[in-house]
């Protein structure tokens, strides 16, 4: 097997609207005590790469496992389902820039 030098972005974008994004499991969660599989997430086109629990690192995890709060997940998927699971009241809002003009007119 070749393993040549790539840009992994690159090879991760192979698609227009695909990418890779991390999922939170918060306190409360729906996902909370499901299963990746029972969770949805393949339903809406996204895969689980890692699993980071606390200090663990778990590579591909199993479609078995369960998840726990606190869990982040780092995904490949549409990039538009995993923007629309954040809720709305924490998604960072961009503030424009607005800028003092100066009202003196230099004559």
């Amino acid at each position: 097997m070749d393993f040549p030098e790539i840009d992994v972005r690159q090879r991760l974008t192979v698609s227009w609207g695909y990418g890779v994004g991390e999922i939170y499991v918060p306190e409360g969660s729906g996902f909370v005590g499901q299963s990746i599989i029972d969770s949805g997430l393949e339903n809406k086109d996204i895969n689980v790469l890692t699993l980071y629990r606390g200090a663990k690192v778990i590579p591909n995890p199993r479609r078995d496992r369960v998840l726990e709060p606190g869990d982040k997940l780092l995904c490949f998927g549409k990039l538009e389902s995993m923007r629309g699971m954040i809720p709305a009241r924490t998604r960072r809002k961009r503030r424009p820039v607005v800028q003092e003009l100066d009202t003196q007119v230099n004559d």
